[in-house]
């Protein structure tokens, strides 16, 4: 496994295309492996190419990778990077081995992490009705999102200590559904509500509906409770929208009030 990471030069036209369109990125990104066909389907328990992007600053753009082999971001650096000052010593991307940082996971490691994610439920407004895919939309039910996961991708995510929690817990505003006020070492924000044409014809005509998706940004810190089991999270994803840019969480180390935190 691999970690890559792409600074995007945005005042390119090529910069420009590729932010503007989860699938043309997408395409960009996978055209990094020449062993991989445009028809590949990843094995649902294998590693796969995951990707994010985090918009440090308006004018910062860093393109995230974690793939099974080792990518060749020539084309990227050649759209959306500076071509310029590229050399073969700096070829304008990063890459490094992603195994060591794996290998060394251990139960009661704790770590930050960032993760941006399609946060989904089904519905069914009513009897009878086949139940539909629809994106969670405030930030507590976003949250919940990712706590209902935590135990099976290997991780909890750490509680503050109760001094330093300003908000109480409780429920939503109808009482159906619990929240936690800032009981948890996490938070959500930069929420994109997207909107994009997977495919369109030579003619440049669309093909079918666009495809629509909120997506939202965790930060925050996780202790480890399964090794095995973050590294399948790792190397293969959390939730839906993984070939749009979600699913891929980054691990870094923490503060030492964080390895301190109950």
């Amino acid at each position: 496994m691999f970690l890559s990471r792409f600074r995007v030069n945005t005042a390119r036209p090529g910069a420009r295309r590729l932010l503007s369109s989860p699938q043309t990125m997408h395409a960009a990104v996978m055209s990094s492996f020449p062993g991989l066909l445009p028809g590949d389907v990843p094995s649902p328990d294998a590693p796969r190419v995951l990707w994010r992007l985090d918009h440090q600053a308006r004018a910062e753009v860093l393109l995230y990778i974690v793939s099974p082999d080792r990518p060749d971001l020539t084309h990227l650096v050649e759209q959306a990077g500076w071509p310029a000052v590229a050399s073969p010593q700096e070829p304008g991307w990063q890459t490094r081995p992603y195994g060591p940082l794996l290998e060394r996971l251990a139960t009661g490691d704790r770590w930050a992490f960032r993760l941006t994610a399609n946060p989904v439920h089904t519905i069914r407004r009513t009897d009878g009705e086949p139940r539909k895919i629809t994106a969670h939309l405030t930030p507590v039910h976003q949250m919940d999102w990712l706590l209902q996961r935590q135990d099976s991708c290997g991780f909890r995510i750490l509680e503050k200590p109760g001094a330093e929690r300003l908000l109480p817990g409780g429920t939503t505003h109808q009482g159906k559904h619990e929240h936690h006020g800032d009981r948890y070492e996490l938070s959500v924000g930069a929420q994109q509500n997207l909107s994009f044409d997977k495919s369109r014809s030579a003619g440049g005509n669309r093909r079918g509906k666009p495809v629509t998706l909120v997506t939202v940004t965790f930060d925050g810190w996780l202790e480890v409770t399964d090794p095995d089991t973050l590294r399948r999270t790792l190397t293969q994803g959390i939730g839906r929208a993984k070939a749009y840019g979600c699913g891929l969480i980054t691990l870094a180390p923490v503060a030492p009030r964080a390895q301190q935190a109950p």
